[in-house]
């Protein structure tokens, strides 16, 4: 039996470690997508669908499909599905890493916070004219701000219930500076809200907030389940998994036919 190294995705690391797998004999690539979005972007290996019912789904697909190794490659804030996977992966027996790009450095003019609630709560004193740029799930906490004019980008809908005075932008990225500025300026933007997602794809907005003097509202991405430890890039996946995956031709004792 191949080995067979099972990739939480849905981000840009994600895609390019399936890559990286994909183009290697005698290894088997799978990258599960919550389906969250409709028209995910082209990864490369298999690719399922959909939730997996828990850690004990999880486990059980683990176990059934024979998974040599498990990447958790989701988005920073995907704090639920990360904690399902380690658990699962502890009951499973099989050897797990987090692919997890750096967050931001802070700014001077950054306000981190902890949670989309405290970010409502810390807006109305920065600003009216706000650029919301946190995903479409969430946007409840934003509901009772009545005097606030929001500009929201997301790629797909937003779920209701959202800010009462709320302009929906449909739009998937990359983003150059001049994109963003322009958004800024148009919009006549004084506040920015972003997530700590971290990687250089969604950084213009930052440059752009800095380069017109805005202040931006930071919510800070969840820590990691006890005893683990993220490694920053596809690079170090890379290595821990030439560790981890027995050579070609051979398989791990509990693996093998």
């Amino acid at each position: 039996m191949p080995a067979h190294v099972l990739i939480l995705g849905g981000t840009t690391e994600s895609r390019r470690l399936a890559t990286a797998l994909a183009a290697r004999p005698g290894l088997r690539v799978t990258t599960s997508l919550a389906g969250r979005v409709s028209r995910p972007g082209a990864v490369d290996g298999e690719v399922r669908v959909g939730g997996f019912g828990g850690v004990a789904g999880l486990a059980g697909w683990l176990r059934a499909h024979r998974v040599t190794a498990l990447v958790d490659a989701t988005h920073p804030f995907a704090e639920r599905i990360t904690a399902n996977a380690a658990e699962a992966a502890r009951v499973a027996g099989v050897p797990h890493a987090v692919l997890r790009r750096p967050g931001w450095d802070l700014d001077d003019d950054w306000h981190p916070v902890a949670s989309l609630e405290e970010a409502a709560r810390l807006v109305p004193r920065l600003g009216r004219r706000v650029f919301l740029s946190t995903g479409r799930l969430g946007l409840t906490a934003f509901a009772g701000l009545t005097a606030t004019r929001f500009v929201v980008r997301s790629v797909e809908p937003p779920e209701p219930p959202l800010p009462p005075h709320c302009e929906i932008l449909l739009a998937r990225g990359p983003f150059s500076l001049s994109d963003e500025l322009d958004l800024l300026r148009t919009h006549r933007i004084d506040v920015l809200v972003t997530k700590d997602s971290g990687g250089a794809a969604t950084a213009p907005k930052l440059a752009a907030a800095r380069s017109l003097s805005l202040p931006v509202v930071v919510v800070r991405r969840p820590g990691l389940p006890s005893g683990l430890r993220a490694l920053p890039d596809v690079e170090g996946v890379l290595d821990w998994l030439a560790g981890v995956i027995p050579p070609e031709g051979a398989c791990a004792a509990d693996r093998c036919p």
